[in-house]
């Protein structure tokens, strides 16, 4: 596993995918928090990171498969799969390693985005005035998130040799995963079933870590969805018929 894992993070480093995904990124971040007139912590007259945390997820959805859409895609394409498979490893070994190496850039490019907290926190009046065990929940429903879409779309990128679909398939997934089920669940018109709905999308479980108060059962759901797909993709790597 070591050995993919390090081979996938050289692999990042070596080419512009790992500067360009943190690049953009905070790009993105940036100009949704500070410049962008209706989102601007600036103009709305509060210090508050509502709105960071509510668009992250959101950037996440086209980021994380433009991550991992080369995973399993490209070495199909290329025919190094073959040879990949010939290595002392087990499947596990592969897909592990891919799969934190994939998950490592998506946390290298969160961690800058502490300097906002620095930033909304001098802001505050009184400086240093904000909600502390919300954003710590929230940075850790980012990463559970970031867990699940990345699993996400390491199946996908399994599935198909195309990366330009292995990319479209896996951000509907995550949007999906994400936002489908509180969507349907608008349209439910028993409250209880309507919450059943609710509780089965990601949505849900991230809102409730972001209040502060650190579930178990959202981490144990969030934590299990990423191992579905992982375990999909295993599923599926030994059925392969290529």
């Amino acid at each position: 596993m070591k050995a993919i894992f390090y081979k996938e993070v050289n692999g990042f480093l070596n080419s512009l995918i790992a500067y360009m995904v943190i690049a953009v990124f905070l790009c993105v971040t940036s100009l949704v928090m500070w410049f962008f007139p209706e989102t601007s912590i600036l103009e709305y007259g509060y210090a508050d990171a509502f709105v960071f945390f509510q668009t992250v997820p959101f950037i996440f959805i086209f980021l994380i498969p433009a991550i991992t859409m080369r995973s399993f895609s490209e070495e199909r394409k290329s025919g190094t799969i073959e040879l990949l498979f010939t290595k002392p490893l087990t499947d596990w070994d592969i897909i592990i390693g891919k799969y934190f190496a994939a998950l490592l850039l998506v946390v290298f490019a969160l961690l800058p985005t502490l300097i906002y907290m620095l930033s909304i926190s001098k802001l505050g009046n009184p400086v240093g005035n904000l909600d502390s065990s919300g954003i710590a929940g929230s940075y850790i429903g980012l990463v559970f998130l970031a867990a699940v879409f990345t699993a996400i779309g390491i199946w996908v990128s399994v599935v198909t040799k195309n990366q330009i679909v292995s990319f479209i398939a896996a951000a509907f997934l995550c949007f999906m995963a994400f936002q489908g089920f509180e969507s349907v669940s608008g349209l439910v018109a028993n409250g209880v079933v309507a919450l059943w709905v609710k509780q089965l999308g990601l949505y849900y479980h991230y809102q409730s870590l972001g209040k502060g108060m650190i579930d178990t059962r959202d981490v144990v759901f969030l934590f299990s969805a990423a191992c579905i797909f992982l375990f999909l993709t295993k599923l599926t790597l030994a059925a392969r018929k290529w």
